[in-house]
């Protein structure tokens, strides 16, 4: 079963390359549908199906004016997921220096313990 949280939708929106690439595509500024399926060789059903996804995660929006429909990309879940990652890297990277320093302690310790044992 597939979380719903926002997070967890945001995240599996962002695991396709397709879809990943479509919001560098709209990045640079709104596009219609027919712009961002350009550059891609899926269906057109299949273009459809990526954009649902990303409108159901809130990264995407879609206007319309008469016929054309105008997609635009919205910043704020991938602000939510870049603070998630930089949290956690944050975490991550006390854990290390933390054991970086008690590896450093170990092997003064040893360094010590054999220098005692061989009277060097």
């Amino acid at each position: 079963m597939a979380a719903s949280d926002s997070l967890s939708v945001v995240f599996a929106a962002l695991a396709d390359p397709t879809r990943r690439a479509i919001l560098s595509r709209l990045a640079q500024g709104p596009a219609t549908v027919g712009e961002v399926a350009e550059p891609f060789m899926v269906t057109a059903p299949a273009i459809s199906q990526h954009l649902k996804v990303l409108e159901r995660a809130g990264l995407v929006t879609r206007t319309a004016q008469a016929q054309w429909r105008t997609l635009s990309m919205q910043s704020e879940p991938l602000d939510e997921a870049s603070a998630w990652v930089e949290k956690h890297r944050r975490e991550w990277n006390l854990r290390l220096d933390a054991l970086e320093v008690h590896l450093e302690t170990m092997k003064t310790a040893i360094k010590t313990h054999n220098s005692q044992k061989t009277g060097s």
